[in-house]
C-alpha cells in the first residue's frame, strides 16, 4: 500500500501521506492496524498529542495520578514505603507505562498482534493509552461516542519544531523502515521549510492541533485541550484539573498531605531525566506487517532534551520564528486558538 501513497522526505526520513497527514512507515502501518483492530471502551483515557509537544511528561503525570493509590507518594508505613520505592516510573520509561495505540514496546508485544496487549488489559480498571494519530483518523470505535475521555496537549510550534529536529538526530539507526535503506540527511533549514509546509510526523502540525481543538469545543465532556506552556506556568492547578477530568480528583486531604506536589516532583523533568532507566535504557518499538515485526530502537534519553518554554529562540533565526508565528496566526487565529 505504501507504494500507492504520496511520498516525501522529512527530518525523520521518508514520509507517506495518508488521510491528509504525513507518517513514517512504522507509524503509518501501526495507525492502520489500530484503525482496523482497536476496540474502544467507555472507561478508556487517551492522551493525544502532535509529537514533541510534551507527551513524555504528560504520560508520567497521568500514570502517577491514576495509580496514586496503588503506588503511594507519601509513605506512612514500611509497606507503603516499599510500594513508593518500587514505583514503575522509577524503573521504566513513561512510554512503557502508558502504551501507544499504534505501536507497541517490546515488553507488551503479544505474538504479531500489536493490539492484543490492549485487549488483554482487565476491563475492571481504565486503560490509560496514548496516541499521535490525528483526530479525524482515530479508530472509529473512539469517534463513535465510545464514552472514553481524550486529553490533548498542545505546544508552541516553534519549540515543537526544535524538539522534533533534535529528536530526529538522535535515532540510533537511520534507515527507511520500509526498504532498509540509509536515509538521506537534510539540513535544519530544509527540515524547517518542510515543517512549515506540513511535512512532519502526523503533520501538518496546525491541522493536527486544530482538529482536537474543535473536538474539545464540540465535546467538552469527552475532550479536554491543554497547553504545555500553561502546564509549565501553573503545574499545580493544571495537574488538579487534569485529575478532575480523568475522573480521579484529588481529595482535600490529599491536597493537604502534599500528594499533588509529590506527583509533580516525581514527574518533573529533572527527576525523570536523571533516572538510570531514562539515561541508559531504550524503547523498542514494534508493529506488525506482512514481513513480520519491524523493530525501531530509540534511546530513552532521546525523549528528554530541555523541557523548557521558549528555547527555540536559541536555535532559530528571528525570521524563522516570525515565519512560524505568522503561519500559526493564519491557521489558528480565526478559531480563537493561540499557541
Amino acid at each position: 500500500m505504501l507504494s500507492t501513497l504520496p511520498k516525501g522526505l522529512g527530518a525523520g526520513g521518508c514520509y507517506y501521506q495518508y488521510q491528509g497527514f504525513w507518517y513514517s512507515s512504522v507509524w503509518l502501518l501501526g495507525t492502520i492496524w489500530a484503525q482496523q483492530s482497536f476496540k474502544a471502551r467507555d472507561t478508556d483515557i487517551l492522551l493525544a498529542a502532535s509529537p514533541k509537544s510534551g507527551t513524555t511528561w504528560m504520560k508520567a503525570l497521568m500514570f502517577a495520578i491514576i495509580n496514586r493509590k496503588r503506588y503511594p507518594h507519601l509513605p506512612s508505613s514500611s509497606s507503603a514505603a516499599a510500594a513508593a520505592a518500587s514505583h514503575p516510573l522509577l524503573t521504566k520509561s513513561p512510554h512503557n507505562c502508558v502504551p501507544y495505540l499504534e505501536v507497541r514496546d517490546e515488553e507488551h508485544m503479544i505474538g504479531g498482534n500489536p493490539i492484543a496487549y490492549l485487549d488483554s488489559l482487565p476491563p475492571s480498571s481504565p486503560r490509560l493509552l496514548s496516541t499521535h494519530i490525528p483526530y479525524t483518523s482515530l479508530p472509529k470505535s473512539i469517534l463513535s461516542d465510545s464514552g472514553g475521555r481524550i486529553v490533548y496537549i498542545a505546544r508552541n510550534p516553534k519549540d515543537v519544531f526544535v524538539s522534533y529536529w533534535s529528536f530526529c538526530q538522535k535515532f540510533k539507526s537511520k534507515t527507511d523502515q520500509s526498504k532498509g535503506q540509509p536515509l538521506a540527511a537534510i539540513s535544519m533549514e530544509e527540515a524547517f521549510e518542510l515543517f512549515c509546509k506540513g511535512v512532519s510526523i502526523t503533520g501538518p502540525f496546525w491541522d493536527h492541533v486544530l482538529d482536537y481543538w474543535k473536538a474539545s469545543l464540540e465535546h467538552p465532556d469527552q475532550v479536554v485541550f491543554m497547553k504545555y506552556e500553561d502546564m509549565k506556568m501553573d503545574t499545580m492547578q493544571h495537574v488538579k484539573s487534569l485529575a478532575e477530568f480523568m475522573g480521579h480528583p484529588f481529595s482535600l486531604e490529599e491536597e493537604r498531605q502534599g500528594v499533588v506536589q509529590e506527583i509533580i516532583n516525581l514527574c518533573s523533568f529533572q527527576n525523570l531525566s536523571n533516572l538510570e532507566v531514562n539515561k541508559s535504557g531504550a524503547y523498542h518499538v514494534h508493529i506488525a506487517s506482512q514481513t513480520g515485526q519491524t523493530p525501531l530502537l530509540v534511546n530513552n534519553s532521546a525523549f528528554f532534551r530541555r523541557g523548557e518554554v521558549g528555547d527555540s529562540k536559541n536555535h532559530l533565526t528571528v525570521e524563522m520564528l516570525e515565519h512560524l508565528d505568522k503561519i500559526t496566526e493564519e491557521k489558528l487565529g480565526s478559531f480563537g486558538l493561540k499557541l
